[in-house]
C-alpha cells in the first residue's frame, strides 16, 4: 500500500477523534442538528476550493457521488447518536467493525479477494463487540444498534469511494456529501432546532474543520489504495478518541471494556498485515 495512503489516514484519524470529542460535547443538541452544522460549516471550505481551482461542481460518477453523499448522511447520522448513549472509545470502536461490513461489499459488489485468515481476523474484531455488550454496563442496545448500523452504511461508503477511485477530485465527492447532509439535516432539524449561544457556537463551526479535515484526508487514502487495504488503517481513530475522551472528558473503562477494544484493533490490524 503507498506509504501516502497510511500518512493520510493518521491524519483523518485525528481529525475526526477530535470531532468526535465536539459532538459528544454538544449532546444537549438534536442529531440533525449537530449533522447540519457539521455539514454546513464543510462547505465552506470546499466550495471556494472547487471555485478558486475552476474545478466542476458536478463531477463525473454523478450516481456513484449522490448515493455516497445519502449513504455518507445515513451512517454520520447513526453514529453521532450512538454518541448519545454509549462512551466515545466503545461507540468508535464498534463503528469501526465497519471493514468487515466493507470487505464482504467489496467481495460481492467489486469483486476483491478475502485471504482465508483474513475471515479469523474479522471474527476476532467482532468477538470484541460481542464482549463490550457483554461486560460493558455503558453499552445500551439502543446505542450498539446504532452503531452497528453506522458501520454497515459506512462499509458501503468504502465501497462507493472505491468504486469511484480516480475519476472524480476528493473535494468533489466531500461537496456532494456535505451538500446532501446539509439539505437532510437542516430539513430534519427544523422541529427541535435549538439556538447555540457563546462558546456553543465555535464548538458547532469546529465540527465543519475537523470534518473537512478529515473526510478530504480519508478520501484521499480510499482513492489510491484498496479498500481491504486501506479501510483497517481507521482504528487509530479509536486510540485516539479513548485517550482524548479519558483526558477531556474524563470517561472510564473497565478492562473488560479495554479488552473489548483491544480485540476489535487486534483484530483490524492482523486483517492488514495478512492482506498485505
Amino acid at each position: 500500500m503507498p506509504k501516502k495512503a497510511i500518512k493520510f489516514m493518521i491524519i483523518s484519524a485525528l481529525a475526526f477523534a477530535l470531532l468526535n470529542v465536539f459532538v459528544k460535547s454538544l449532546d444537549q443538541f438534536n442529531v440533525y442538528q449537530i449533522v447540519f452544522f457539521r455539514s454546513v460549516g464543510s462547505l465552506l471550505f470546499t466550495f471556494p476550493f472547487l471555485l478558486f481551482n475552476k474545478i466542476s461542481f458536478v463531477g463525473n460518477k454523478r450516481y456513484l457521488l449522490i448515493a455516497r453523499g445519502v449513504f455518507g448522511f445515513i451512517a454520520m447520522t447513526l453514529f453521532f447518536a450512538s454518541l448519545k448513549h454509549l462512551s466515545m472509545g466503545s461507540a468508535v470502536s464498534i463503528r469501526y467493525i465497519s471493514p468487515i461490513f466493507g470487505a464482504l461489499l467489496a467481495l460481492i459488489l467489486l469483486k476483491e479477494k478475502i485471504k482465508h485468515l483474513q475471515w479469523l481476523c474479522y471474527g476476532i474484531a467482532f468477538s470484541g463487540v460481542l464482549i463490550l455488550k457483554g461486560f460493558d454496563s455503558n453499552i445500551n442496545s439502543i446505542g450498539l444498534l446504532y452503531a452497528v448500523s453506522s458501520a454497515f452504511f459506512t462499509g458501503l461508503v468504502f465501497v462507493i469511494l472505491r468504486k469511484i477511485g480516480n475519476n472524480d477530485h476528493p473535494i468533489v465527492v466531500i461537496n456532494y456529501f456535505m451538500l446532501i447532509a446539509t439539505f437532510f439535516g437542516g430539513i430534519l432539524a427544523i422541529n427541535e432546532w435549538v439556538n447555540p449561544s457563546g462558546f456553543e457556537w465555535f464548538v458547532f463551526f469546529s465540527l465543519g474543520v475537523f470534518g473537512y479535515f478529515g473526510q478530504y484526508y480519508l478520501t484521499k487514502a480510499f482513492q489510491i489504495s484498496e479498500v481491504n487495504q486501506v479501510a483497517p488503517l481507521k482504528y487509530i481513530e479509536v486510540i485516539f478518541t479513548v485517550i482524548i475522551g479519558v483526558v477531556w472528558l474524563f470517561e472510564t473503562y473497565t478492562m473488560m471494556s479495554l479488552f473489548g477494544i483491544s480485540l476489535i484493533l487486534v483484530g483490524l490490524t492482523l486483517n492488514f498485515v495478512f492482506k498485505r
